[in-house]
Order: structure tokens, then C-alpha cells, then sequence
């Protein structure tokens, strides 16, 4: 996790611009709900009359609402109230036309909780006096209720008020307040919009156009909400987007420098498949977690835990649901983790295995055709590609089982709800808009538990993706630059010096090269022949520096390489490898490989002298000719010649020539040496050679013979004072070639 958040890290500010759009999504979604729940109750059911003090009521409806009122409450709603006067003319009679001719009080401030409280209480104490003188109980049905104070004119009610100042004064009035008062249920509220209703039409308010306009702005409230949803839903995956490209292509270029840093003994540790695997797949695995991570993985939470604060303001009888679906979910999801866990870290390991297995396949086909394998290869890979394929399916599956199980789980709390809900609305204790609105809290909720469940299957494999990318970036190089390098001048030649050089390779139980000791002079061809497994190749990639040594030294005029920057050393080196790797492209480009800058001029001459030029000019574009990928479409000795060619092009101040010219033939081998001997006059040069005839015309040759120097010095002392070259030499010449 380290690296990721490392590598987020110069991404903070478009990380905070995506969290705060992320939160203007969440909040839009969790508002909708809301807002739908009082279009229902408010805008359908109560015809558009919010619940609590009206907004105007008339001289007369004050002095009724007073005498259920004690004298506190009834100076709360005095002073929540402004007197205007019959007549005024001003916005009060476009709203009230009935202000024209009567006077009215207009509320200060409808958001006053107090204000809303105390005209709740005195209508539901008018309504229960009502049901009383009329013989009724005070538990009398909602409906019968509602329909007492609705069917009764303003004229009936108002006339009622001498008998209602006579049980003010004998106190009888003070039981129904203090029912009233206490009551927690729904019916206050609803009788209190009933009240509103003959309040309005006493002061002439169109109430289908109050209806009318309620519904329009709280729908145009919802379309606002819902747009700007959307509009941060789009940001969010905007910028969820550039970051989780933006991230991926960062880790793959530093790994991709890192692998291209290694020496031979860190590829060693990590093969080219698993290399491959963690430069595509495990960093996709991480971008996806980036991409859907701030998409949904922060999303879910806040809209899982904003769900439920939201669903117990909505209704607290209903939220034990709540809790109940909360604990299904987390169980569901603790056992479908615990089985899938440790089968997300088995994937990558059996992708790298599938990879692995196609490479060889790949660039071993001719060899397998050759040999007639190919059922033993097929096998192989059958046998890789299943492994993969059951641990997939097994992930696959359980979480498959996920969906139908969450939606289970969703359908049966939708059930319970509507079942406890309808109890709930009969008995006045919920209204049908809030258990709407808690219908849909609950689904954002199921479906947020859903969503981190997902996420929850993503993250423990992007993890050991992460793990595996961190342990390729944290590798230590077993090559390094010195602090402060030192220069090298190579104006008369570099000599290079091997002075008491052993190497062993990593967990090797021997060295494979011991006490080497010679001095390779500029003009001079130094050469190397031995048995297979002598160590010649690794003598050479010594002075590379693929390998660093580890006893003695080897020197460049004087100083030691591993005081040099590995950039210096390869810099004054021309080198062509065992294996003549050429790259896509065409000739041009891989000769140009060796020097970008080189003229037209410098390639031919390259060409020329590595006997190249000659099956160049017979292709129909000439050094315009396409390559394929490691040079399969010409032959092995031309992809020699090329690699000699694309060497030679450097003009270095040393040439190292591993086993080259094996696949040339003599006459082709003898014409390179010729015109090498020419071209590289002042130049250092080390040839590890196969035969005889290649080398025997050097200045110096060593023999090396299980990692140790049996013989030094030319081709015709050799064959006097060193037994193994003599071996060699009779075993590839003839007696008057060995003269």
C-alpha cells in the first residue's frame, strides 16, 4: 500500500478535487431521497402546506389558536407573528386576497422550531376537544379526525369559540394541551396541516395552485440535485481516470529503468516472464484499483455511512432493519473474503507460470518441432493454463454468489419494511414519503456494502501486485557507480588489465574463474579459446561490467572499472554479443543502434568491413530493409555480420568480440579478419573464439581451462608449451596447417 500512496502522492491536488466532487455526488444522491419524501407527504398528501406554523393566519384563527395555548406558548406565537393591518398593499394580498378586507398575521420565520411546535400542539388540543364534546375518544382513528376538522366550515368553527373560552376558564381545556403536548406521533403534524388548510381558504388562497407550485419547485429542486449528481459523478471519473493512467505509467517506467538497470545477477533473481507480468498486469492491477478505488472504494463508505445516519432521521422505529441487514451483509462478506483471499495471491504467481511456459513455447518452436514434443509442450501448458483457469473460476464463482445473495438480502429488506412501515403509517407513527424515503436509504446502503464488497475482492490482489512491483523497485543493485567516479582518457588507447581476477556467481559452490592475470594493449588482438564452461564469455562480460569481480581488479589505463561509472566503461566499448540479438526495425536502425548519429558514409564503411555490405545491397530497400523481432527473417550468419557491423560503428577504443564469427564460413571469417585487423588498428581487442583458425593470428592468446589461465602467448608458443591448446588445435587443423 506504501507504494501506491507513493505514487499518489504528486497527484494530491487532483486526489482533493476528486474527493471533494466525490462528496457533492454523494451528497446529491443522498438528498434525492429526502426531497422525494416531501414531495409525497408534503406536496401530494397535505397539498403542498408544510408541516408546522402557516404562513399567514387571520385575526380570528390567533385568538382560537390563543385558547389552547398557555400563556407562554401563547406569547411564543405573538411574537413569531407581525400584525397587518386590512388594506395594506403589498405582496401580502397577491398571496392572501382576503388580506384586502380583513385583518392578518404574517409569520417572521417559518424555519422557528418553536413557533412550529406551539401551533402543532394547539391543533391537535383543538381537534381532541372537538372529538370529545362530539362523544368521541381521544384515540379516535386518524382519518375520522382529519375528517372532523376538515368537514366543518371556518364559520361553524369559529362559532365554537364561546364554548371553548368557557372550558378554558373552567380548566378543562388544560387535559387536552398537555395530550397534545406530549404526543410524539405523526398526528399533531398531520392535523396541523388539516388547520393550515381552513386558514388558507379563510384568507382566499388558490390551494390547487399552492399544490401546483410546491410540486413544480421541489421538482425542479430534484432536477437540479440530480444534474449536479451527474455533472460530479462525470468529474469524479474524469479525474479517476487521468490519475489511474497517470499513476500506472509512472510504475511501469520506473520498473522498466530499474529492470534495464539490472546487472546479470539481479535478472537471476526475477525471470523474464515474471519481469513481463509486473510491468503489464500487476501495474494494471494497481490502475484498476486507483480507477475503481476512487470511483467506488471511497464512495461506497461515505454513501453507506450518510445512508444510514439519513435513514434514522427518516424513521428510528424502522432502523433496527438497518441493523439487522448491515449484520447479513458483513457476514456474507467476511466469508466470501476469507475464501477468496488467499486464491487472489495465487493468481499472479500462475499467470507468471503461464507465461513463462508461452515464452518458451514461443521462441523454443523450432527446437520442440525439431525433437517432436509437441504433445509433451501442449501438456505443459494445458496443465498451467487449467491451474489458472480453476483458481479464476473459484474466484469467479464466489463471488458470483455474491449478487444474488445481496439481492436477496435487499428484497427482503424491502419487505420488512414495507410490512413494519404499513403498521407504523396506520397508527400515525410514519408517514408514507419517509418510509419511502427510507425504502430507498436502505437499497443505497445494501448496495454501498455491495459495492465495498467488490472492492474488498480487488484490493488484496492489487496488493500483492503492489508488493510484487515494490520488491522489483526495492531491489538493491549488486552494481554500483562509485560517488565521485573518476575520468577516463583514452586519447593513445585504453589498455586493459586483468591483475589476480577471480569471480564466483551467486550461490555458485565455486568460482568459475580464478587468478586471472594478462594485459590486452591497444594494436593488439587479445584472444581466448578454451574447453565448453572454461569461463570465457564471463572473462569478458567482466570488463563490461555485467558482472563486477570478486577478487582482484581490472584495470583501464590503470584504473580500476569499478572506480569508473558503468556509463564511462561501456561507453569506450564496442561490443558483440554470443548471441546476435538485432531489433525490430530495419538495418538501418540497428546499425544505427551502435551510434545514432552516424552518417550514411559510417554505415557502409560498417558494413564493408563486417562483410555485411554485400547481401545489404541485394535486398530489394537495401539498408531500409525491415528486421523482425530478434532478426528471424535473415539468416544466422548475416544477423552476425549485422551485430559486428552495428559494433564497429562506435569506433571504440575497445572491441570485444564474444564468439562472433561462428556462423561464418571460412572464407566470409578470413575476409572479416583481414579488413578487423585494418579497421581496428589502434584499438584494443578481445576475441573469444571457438577455432583455431579465427585466432591464431593474434598477438596474444589465452587458453582458460576450468576457470584457470593454462596457457599465454602466441599461436606457434602455444603449441610448443601448452598441452590443451595443442589439443584443441590438432582436433580442428591439419598437420601442415599446424606446420
Amino acid at each position: 500500500m506504501k507504494l501506491i500512496f507513493r505514487y499518489l502522492k504528486p497527484f494530491a491536488l487532483i486526489l482533493i478535487f476528486s474527493i471533494i466532487f466525490l462528496f457533492v455526488q454523494v451528497l446529491s444522491e443522498l438528498g434525492l431521497p429526502r426531497m422525494m419524501s416531501d414531495l409525497v407527504d408534503t406536496g401530494i398528501q397535505a397539498g403542498g402546506i408544510k408541516p408546522g406554523a402557516p404562513a399567514a393566519v387571520s385575526a380570528d384563527g390567533i385568538e382560537l389558536l390563543e385558547m389552547f395555548l398557555s400563556e407562554q406558548d401563547a406569547a411564543t406565537l405573538n411574537s413569531n407573528y407581525t400584525f397587518v393591518a386590512a388594506g395594506t398593499k403589498d405582496e401580502t394580498v397577491d398571496r392572501f386576497p382576503a388580506a384586502e378586507k380583513q385583518n392578518i398575521y404574517m409569520l417572521n420565520d417559518e424555519s422557528d422550531e418553536a413557533v412550529n411546535k406551539v401551533y402543532t400542539s394547539a391543533a391537535y388540543a383543538l381537534v381532541l376537544s372537538m372529538q370529545d364534546k362530539k362523544g368521541l375518544r381521544s384515540n379516535t382513528n386518524l382519518a375520522v379526525t382529519q375528517n372532523g376538522i376538515a368537514g366543518i366550515e371556518k364559520e361553524q368553527l369559529y362559532a365554537m369559540a364561546p364554548l371553548f373560552v368557557e372550558l378554558k376558564a373552567s380548566g378543562e381545556l388544560d387535559v387536552y394541551m398537555t395530550t397534545a403536548s406530549k404526543d410524539v406521533t405523526a398526528t399533531g403534524s398531520q392535523i396541523a396541516v388539516t388547520l393550515t388548510r381552513l386558514f388558507y381558504n379563510e384568507l382566499g388562497v388558490d390551494m390547487k395552485q399552492l399544490q401546483r407550485n410546491y410540486i413544480i419547485g421541489i421538482g425542479m429542486r430534484m432536477i437540479g440535485v440530480a444534474l449536479l449528481g451527474g455533472i460530479a459523478a462525470v468529474l469524479v471519473g474524469w479525474f479517476a481516470a487521468k490519475l489511474g493512467t497517470s499513476v500506472a505509467m509512472r510504475i511501469r517506467h520506473d520498473v522498466f529503468e530499474k529492470v534495464g538497470r539490472f546487472s546479470s545477477s539481479e535478472y537471476d533473481r526475477f525471470s523474464t516472464a515474471s519481469l513481463i507480468t509486473r510491468t503489464t498486469n500487476d501495474v494494471q492491477q494497481i490502475q484498476q484499483l486507483i480507477l475503481m478505488g476512487l470511483r467506488l472504494l471511497l464512495f461506497a463508505p461515505i454513501m453507506g455511512i450518510g445512508g444510514i445516519v439519513l435513514a434514522i432521521r427518516s424513521s428510528v422505529s424502522l432502523s433496527w432493519i438497518i441493523a439487522v441487514a448491515v449484520i447479513t451483509i458483513m457476514g456474507i462478506i467476511l466469508v466470501m473474503f476469507s475464501l477468496t483471499v488467499p486464491k487472489f495471491k495465487m493468481l499472479q504467481r500462475l499467470i507468471d507460470k503461464l507465461n513463462l511456459i508461452s515464452r518458451e513455447n514461443l521462441s523454443g518452436m523450432m527446437v520442440i518441432r525439431a525433437f517432436g514434443n509437441e504433445e509433451y509442450e501442449e501438456s505443459r501448458f494445458e496443465q498451467a493454463n487449467n491451474d489458472l483457469r480453476k483458481t479464476n473460476r473459484f474466484v469467479q464463482r464466489t463471488m458470483a454468489f455474491l449478487f444474488p445473495a445481496m439481492t436477496l438480502v435487499m428484497n427482503l429488506v424491502m419487505l420488512l419494511i414495507i410490512w413494519v412501515g404499513a403498521s407504523a403509517i396506520a397508527q400515525s407513527e410514519l408517514q408514507i414519503g419517509n418510509m419511502m424515503a427510507f425504502m430507498q436509504y436502505a437499497m443505497l446502503i445494501i448496495m454501498s456494502f455491495l459495492i465495498m464488497s467488490m472492492m474488498f475482492m480487488m484490493v488484496p490482489r492489487a496488493l500483492a501486485s503492489a508488493e510484487r512491483i515494490e520488491e522489483v523497485l526495492s531491489t538493491e543493485f549488486t552494481i554500483r557507480d562509485p560517488e565521485i567516479p573518476k575520468t577516463l582518457t583514452s586519447g593513445e588507447g585504453i589498455t586493459v588489465e586483468f591483475r589476480g581476477v577471480s569471480f564466483q556467481y551467486r550461490n555458485a559452490e565455486e568460482p568459475i574463474l580464478q587468478d586471472i592475470s594478462f594485459t590486452a594493449k591497444p594494436g593488439q588482438t587479445t584472444a581466448f579459446i578454451g574447453t565448453t564452461g572454461s569461463g570465457k564469455s564471463t572473462l569478458v562480460n567482466l570488463v563490461l561490467r555485467l558482472h563486477d569481480v570478486t577478487d582482484g581488479q581490472i584495470l583501464m589505463n590503470g584504473i580500476d572499472i569499478r572506480e569508473l561509472s558503468q556509463e564511462v566503461v561501456r561507453a569506450h566499448i564496442g561490443y558483440v554479443p554470443q548471441k546476435g540479438i538485432l531489433f525490430s526495425g530495419d538495418i538501418d536502425s540497428n546499425v544505427r543502434y551502435g551510434k545514432e548519429t552516424a552518417e550514411e558514409s559510417e554505415i557502409r564503411e560498417a558494413l564493408d568491413v563486417a562483410q555485411a555490405r554485400g547481401f545489404v545491397e541485394s535486398m530489394e530497400d537495401g539498408i531500409s530493409s525491415p528486421i523482425a523481432q530478434g532478426g528471424t527473417n535473415v539468416s544466422g550468419g548475416q544477423r552476425q555480420r549485422l551485430a559486428i557491423a552495428r559494433s564497429l560503428i562506435r569506433k571504440a577504443p575497445v572491441n570485444i568480440f564474444d564468439d562472433s564469427f561462428s556462423a561464418l564460413d571460412l572464407k566470409t571469417d578470413a575476409a572479416l579478419r583481414r579488413a578487423l585487423k585494418q579497421f581496428t588498428a589502434n584499438a584494443t581487442v578481445l576475441v573469444v573464439a571457438q577455432r583455431v583458425s579465427t585466432i591464431k593470428h593474434a598477438e596474444q592468446i589465452i587458453v582458460l581451462d576450468k576457470g584457470r589461465i593454462v596457457g599465454k602467448g602466441t599461436h606457434h608458443e602455444l603449441l610448443e608449451n601448452c598441452a590443451t591448446y595443442l589439443d584443441i588445435a590438432e582436433s580442428q587443423l591439419t598437420k601442415e596447417e599446424l606446420g
